[in-house]
């Protein structure tokens, strides 16, 4: 007897500790979805106290941006009206270092800042130097000529005189470190004395040279703390809420965030939005396909076919235009009305007639396509490269001889990709934090769940066998014959079954 009482008092012990764990895993499927929501809320904002915060602030994610050049082979023959050729040079690779500075927290829940840029050479990625050499269009001469085009023929004709005084060229010969980071050149020195409106610059005039040790201008951002469904929305880029630079309202409107962090919860139906200052608009990628970065799930957000394609292919582009073939964005109006154009490497996903114009041009998906890899549940980066090129249209303008009979084409003059990609200790944090404690909780409430069902039938299983012999014993077959039941209770048994009272002798 105490055997079995010591087992009763151990089933009923599993048995309360199943219904336990059962109770504790029910709640914890109907309230961890929202925990995990309310954690993910918590540290995805803009506010001191969040996760995410000092990774916002300075980024710790190494980023590179790698250029290629395009290298003029045959710039006579160009001007004698040949078809141009390219030999792609490159990649000269830059670590870019990115910080925030005069963070400032307003009234409106949103957060100002400037973001700081620098770039230092990294030689042993690169395949080339600084000094190397590379022979490319004369931006300024060309695009000066491109607008003198509907001039009047003296102007012309003393733009003409003042290049040769300066030894001016259609085609230049300049080191990687010039082109990049600026040149003295006495065409500015001359212009700005006589146009002081023309260029932005005053100084050196190089493709980078404004955007290193420099800023992006001045963001500012909803931080999500007050209200959550703006959280990272630019609400003005230099003190406005759109860009006079286009010909639609549509083309103007700031949209997105500032290129760095998304809203989180993000679904295959979402977009990504941000403001490129370089690119002087918003832009907007669409989902592609579900991927694993690191052991961490990411959403991947590519560029649409229409992102750079022209008004007649997709109108709401319209605003961008004057346009030219499709696949090419005119940027001249945010770039001192230089004749400059923006798209995808070697023109890739653009008109093919672009491509056939240039010989040594080889536009594939696989070197030349953007992508944003995305943890859906944060909104955070994990992988991104995003690569655009940048070409110069030219052409013979009349009156000015150093156009020559150069035919009218859009000559690449180089490509970048901007990659990074979140790593060490950055990795780790953000994986264990984020992405494995969400998991070992998600687990969690269904092996308690199941745990405590295991745990409940201990004591049902119990009670079962412990009363079935009894039972068994106690109900003799009814197939035995009555002079075969040779039990003490056989007399009570067979008045039952008669139907007579039973008088049991005392």
């Amino acid at each position: 007897m105490g055997s079995r009482s010591r087992a009763r008092r151990v089933a009923a012990a599993l048995g309360f500790a199943g219904l336990l764990c059962a109770v504790l895993g029910v709640i914890m499927i109907v309230m961890v979805p929202s925990i995990i929501k309310q954690q993910v809320l918590k540290n995805v904002r803009i506010d001191p106290s969040s996760l995410s915060f000092n990774m916002w602030k300075e980024i710790p994610v190494p980023f590179y941006l790698s250029v290629y050049f395009f290298d003029v082979v045959n710039p006579n023959e160009i001007l004698q009206g040949q078809k141009p050729q390219v030999r792609e040079r490159g990649p000269y690779v830059y670590r870019e270092f990115r910080h925030k500075s005069n963070v400032t927290f307003n009234d409106n829940d949103t957060v100002s800042f400037l973001e700081y840029r620098s770039f230092q050479f990294q030689p042993d990625k690169s395949r080339g130097l600084e000094s190397d050499s590379i022979v490319m269009p004369n931006i300024l001469v060309l695009s000066a000529a491109m607008m003198m085009e509907n001039g009047p023929m003296s102007l012309k004709l003393i733009m003409t005189l003042a290049f040769s005084t300066l030894g001016e060229r259609a085609f230049m010969n300049r080191t990687v470190s010039e082109i990049m980071w600026g040149y003295e050149d006495p065409l500015i020195h001359l212009v700005n004395k006589y146009f002081p409106n023309m260029f932005p610059f005053k100084g050196k005039f190089g493709l980078f040279a404004e955007l290193n040790n420099s800023d992006s201008g001045l963001f500012t951002v909803f931080t999500g703390v007050k209200n959550f469904s703006r959280i990272h929305l630019v609400d003005k880029w230099n003190g406005v809420s759109k860009v006079n630079f286009w010909h639609s309202d549509q083309c103007n409107m700031i949209n997105g965030t500032s290129g760095q962090m998304w809203a989180p919860f993000m679904t295959p139906e979402s977009s990504l939005e941000f403001y490129s200052p370089e690119a002087c608009r918003s832009m907007k990628l669409i989902y592609k396909e579900q991927g694993v970065f690191e052991g961490i799930p990411t959403f991947r957000f590519v560029a649409p076919n229409t992102l750079f394609a022209n008004g007649s292919v997709y109108p709401p582009n319209e605003g961008f235009c004057p346009c030219r073939e499709s696949g090419i964005q005119n940027v001249s109006a945010c770039r001192f009305n230089a004749p400059l154009f923006l798209s995808h490497p070697h023109f890739y996903n653009a008109d093919p007639v672009l491509a056939e114009a240039v010989s040594g041009l080889h536009p594939n998906p696989e070197e030349h396509s953007l992508f944003l890899d995305i943890h859906p549940v944060t909104g955070i980066p994990m992988n991104c490269s995003v690569k655009l090129q940048l070409s110069l249209y030219i052409k013979s303008v009349k009156g000015i001889g150093q156009t020559g009979k150069i035919e009218p084409v859009i000559l690449p003059l180089m490509w970048f990709g901007e990659s990074g990609a979140m790593e060490g200790e950055t990795l780790q944090t953000f994986y264990s934090q984020l992405v494995l404690m969400p998991k070992v909780l998600h687990y969690a409430q269904y092996v308690l769940l199941a745990l405590g069902c295991v745990l409940l039938l201990i004591p049902i299983v119990y009670q079962i066998r412990s009363q079935g012999p009894k039972d068994a014993a106690s109900q003799p077959s009814m197939a035995t014959q009555p002079d075969q039941l040779s039990s003490p209770y056989t007399p009570l048994l067979q008045d039952s079954l008669s139907g007579q009272p039973t008088n049991p002798k005392v």
